[in-house]
Formats: C-alpha cells, sequence, structure tokens
C-alpha cells in the first residue's frame, strides 16, 4: 500500500477528528492509500500536547511556514476559521503541497475564486471537507436517482439543522462574528454539507430567494460584557433548479436555531413516479417513495453497514460520524491517487465556488427582498 504523509493546521475538535480516522485505517479494506500524520500546527500548546499520543507525529509546530517547509509532507488539512482561510490555502498551495480545505472554502466569494484559482494555476489537488455525503443511505440514493426512476422531480429539499446556539446565554465565538465567519454566517458554517450533493448531481440554483436570520445580535463576551454577533443562524434559500428543461422548485435549510434538533443532516427528492428521503435523525432507515398503478407509497429500508470503501466491521451494525470521516478521506486520498474509479468524490473547487456563488445571491436577495439570479 502507498502511503500519504499528512499536516494538519489546527489541531482543534476537527483536526482531532482526522487524526482517529488516521489511526483506524486498518479497518478499510481494498484502499490503496494509507495516510500517516506526521505534523501538527497549533498555536494552543494544550491543542499541540493531544497529538502527542500518535507515534507517527514527529513534528509540532505553531508556525504554518515550519509545516510547509517540511520536505516529507505530501498534503496538508486546514482546520482554521473562515477569515484565515485565503492566506493558509494560499501559502498550501503555493508550498507545492495538496490541500484537503474545510468548508466554506473562504470567507467570501473572492476569497473562494482566488483559492480555486491558485489550485488550478499551480495543479494542486484540492477537495473542500464534506462528509454526510458518505453516509450508506445517501450512496443508495444517489444510485436510485441515477435511474430515473422519480419520473417528473416536483420538489427537491437538503437541509441541516442544530441548536447549538439556542441558548442566548451562550458566549460568543468566531463564528458569530462576520469579520472572523464572513457575512454568509450560517450558511458558510453548513451551506457545503448542503449543496455539496445537488451540485454534484447539476443541480445548480439559477436564482434564489432568501429568508435570513439573526435571533440574537448581542451575546455575552468572554470578558464579562457584551458582544455583538452579526452573523445570521438561520437561512432558508428558496431556489429554482432546471431539471430536464423544467423549473423545479429546490429548498435549502441551513439553521443553528432548530430547537429539538442537535445535528440533522436530511434531503428529500420527489417526483411523478418516485421520490427518495433520508434524514441523519434516523441514520438506519432510508426512505423511497413508488407509484404502482393507482397505489403510492413510502418504503423504508433499515440500512447497516454498506459503506463505498468496505471495512473489517459486520454488515449489520450502522456506521457513525467517525466512519463517514475516514470515508471521506479514503475517497481523498483515492481520486488523487486515481484510483476512486466510479466511486462519489470529495467536493471539488469548482463546487465549492458554485456554493458561494448562491450564498452571495442570496445575501443580495435578503438585503432586498426580492429573487436574485446566480451567476452559475
Amino acid at each position: 500500500m502507498k502511503t500519504a504523509k499528512i499536516g494538519i493546521i489546527g489541531g482543534g475538535l476537527m483536526g482531532k477528528e482526522m487524526a482517529s480516522a488516521f489511526a483506524r485505517w486498518c479497518a478499510l479494506e481494498g484502499v490503496t492509500v494509507q495516510p500517516i500524520l506526521t505534523a501538527v500546527c497549533d498555536l494552543n500548546p494544550t491543542a499541540l500536547k493531544w497529538f502527542e499520543r500518535i507515534p507517527s507525529v514527529t513534528q509540532f509546530t505553531s508556525s504554518l511556514e515550519k509545516l510547509l517547509a517540511n520536505p516529507e509532507i505530501e498534503i496538508v488539512y486546514v482546520a482554521l476559521p473562515h477569515n484565515l482561510h485565503q492566506s493558509a490555502y494560499l501559502k498550501v498551495i503555493e508550498s507545492g503541497k495538496d490541500l484537503f480545505a474545510e468548508k466554506p472554502f473562504g470567507i467570501d466569494l473572492e476569497a473562494a475564486q482566488a483559492i480555486a484559482d491558485a489550485a488550478e494555476t499551480k495543479g494542486s489537488f484540492v477537495r473542500c471537507s464534506s462528509e454526510f455525503p458518505f453516509l450508506p443511505g445517501p450512496q443508495i440514493a444517489l444510485d436510485y436517482l441515477a435511474k430515473n426512476d422519480c419520473g417528473k422531480i416536483l420538489e427537491i429539499e437538503f437541509g441541516f439543522h442544530h441548536s447549538s446556539d439556542l441558548d442566548p446565554e451562550k458566549t460568543a465565538n468566531w463564528k458569530r462574528q462576520s469579520k472572523t465567519c464572513g457575512k454568509i454566517g450560517v450558511m458558510g458554517d453548513l451551506g457545503m454539507h448542503v449543496a455539496h450533493i445537488p451540485l454534484r448531481i447539476g443541480w445548480k440554483p439559477r436564482s434564489v430567494y432568501a429568508q435570513l436570520a439573526n435571533a440574537y445580535p448581542k451575546r455575552p463576551d468572554r470578558k464579562g460584557g457584551i458582544a455583538i454577533t452579526d452573523t445570521y443562524d438561520n437561512a432558508l434559500l428558496h431556489t429554482w433548479v432546471e431539471i430536464d428543461s423544467q423549473a423545479v422548485p429546490m429548498r435549502w435549510e441551513m439553521k443553528r436555531l432548530a430547537p429539538g434538533e442537535t445535528n440533522t443532516w436530511y434531503f428529500k427528492i420527489v417526483g411523478t413516479r418516485g421520490g427518495v428521503a433520508y434524514s441523519t435523525k434516523e441514520p438506519k432507515t432510508l426512505r423511497i417513495f413508488r407509484v404502482d398503478g393507482k397505489t403510492q407509497k413510502w418504503e423504508t429500508t433499515d440500512l447497516g453497514f454498506q459503506t463505498q470503501f468496505k471495512t473489517i466491521t459486520g454488515g449489520i451494525f450502522e456506521p457513525g460520524f467517525p466512519d463517514i470521516m475516514q470515508q471521506m478521506w479514503a475517497a481523498y486520498l483515492e481520486e488523487r491517487a486515481g484510483t476512486l474509479d466510479t466511486k462519489f468524490g470529495c467536493a471539488t473547487p469548482n463546487e465549492a465556488l458554485q456554493s458561494h456563488h448562491v450564498f452571495n445571491a442570496a445575501l443580495r436577495s435578503h438585503e432586498q427582498s426580492k429573487v436574485e439570479t446566480v451567476p452559475l
């Protein structure tokens, strides 16, 4: 098996998740590349210390430049606040290393364009993080949709809801301020998860009417005072897409304030002859709609460990977040090696850029209370 030596910039929550996915690589069957975590960069000494438990890590640094100067590193994963994306991503690309970027791929459209242009000019292999499509339910749904069994598609919905910001006393952090999160707010935080599958299928919004909400414009800061929190918490994007020369409504929902939801990613596609629906609220259940003569019915399938990259895990068990994180990395490494074949791949720079075009149009739509064209 080939190896790929990896450096992580940002040793927080997601950096640790990536490291844990690499540590269990032996569970995968049939992959051709093994990631070796070699270097970690973080300004926080406590965050760096956590990675000392991983024997393969030989470089611990607080300097991004020192990590990029390490000749062993081939791929760099970056998990930093959105306002640092452009600078860090461009430095990785200019260093000649390949990049696995976190969403939203830049704080705004201009940043995303600069990153995508640099990747194309340099010839770097760059992808953007989006792990939920690698669950078994979405993979089966994609196969179903490819068979065109829906008839005329009538309605499409993709969404991601959680309730992490329901408490008004929750301390403000960088995701709640536009200078660090971006004016797109929750769309930058959750949007790539919602956009990945429809953009991959080719369902590109042509226009959008957006409803954006900021329920708590002020929150406690970390110093006993009050901070202005000027990012949008919830976003409802009502779009039109063209499918078989027909306009079809597609709704994207991204919510940080969704009572009753912990972390729910879902979709529903319905047509005249069939449809498909899935939600991580019931991760083992895939729902398929069928029309049989005059009978209409939703059928449910109980899912097991039916991931696209096979593992040692028994088929009767169900995958969780660490498993789909590992599946996403396997897709990244196999595509980079040219061995992904027909399997589903990670979000591309172009798809990340397309999502920013939608979010940028959504900002204009909300500000002017009108439908905006998406220049895709």
